[in-house]
């Protein structure tokens, strides 16, 4: 179990790499597109910076107030960044809860397979015993059979041998 952590840390690390370069391909697509821009990259970085804000007011104490207090609205540079930042993230972390899933689901499947042996194992052995035990009722029945027989041969026997007077 020791290589775990140094797999996660090296996990991250690559998620990170691979963030980079897809939230600058967002950030030069948002530049150019007004759409992206307005649609996909604004809205989500102005909604974490004023939860961001609030959490932080909140905490140290100053949001607490009847007052209703503004918050400082993010400029479109940093708006676009954090945005494409926040973008690039959440389809890598999309893509890995997809893959997480379809583990999930393999998993489940391989699980389900061997249930499906493990059952089809019993049934074979039940049916084998089920037929061993008729084979030993049958067996019985023939010996009864011979025994009775023997009983009776013996029985003709005696009377055969037994002198007439």
């Amino acid at each position: 179990m020791a290589p775990v952590f140094p797999l996660a840390k090296l996990a991250f690390l690559f998620v990170k790499q691979v963030a980079r370069p897809l939230s600058s391909s967002i950030r030069r697509k948002a530049v150019r597109s007004h759409f992206f821009k307005e649609k996909l990259c604004l809205p989500p970085a102005r909604f974490y910076h004023w939860c961001e804000v609030r959490m932080k007011m909140y905490v140290m104490n100053l949001g607490r107030t009847g007052q209703s207090s503004t918050i400082p609205r993010l400029s479109e540079e940093a708006a676009i960044e954090l945005g494409a930042n926040l973008l690039g993230e959440g389809v890598i972390f999309g893509i890995a809860v997809a893959i997480l899933a379809y583990e999930v689901s393999r998993q489940k499947e391989k699980e389900k397979k061997k249930e499906e042996a493990e059952q089809a194992f019993i049934n074979n052995l039940e049916t084998r015993i089920n037929e061993l035990t008729f084979s030993s009722e049958e067996l019985d029945t023939k010996v009864r059979e011979l025994t009775r027989l023997s009983y009776a041969l013996q029985s003709q026997l005696k009377t055969k041998e037994v002198p007439a007077q």
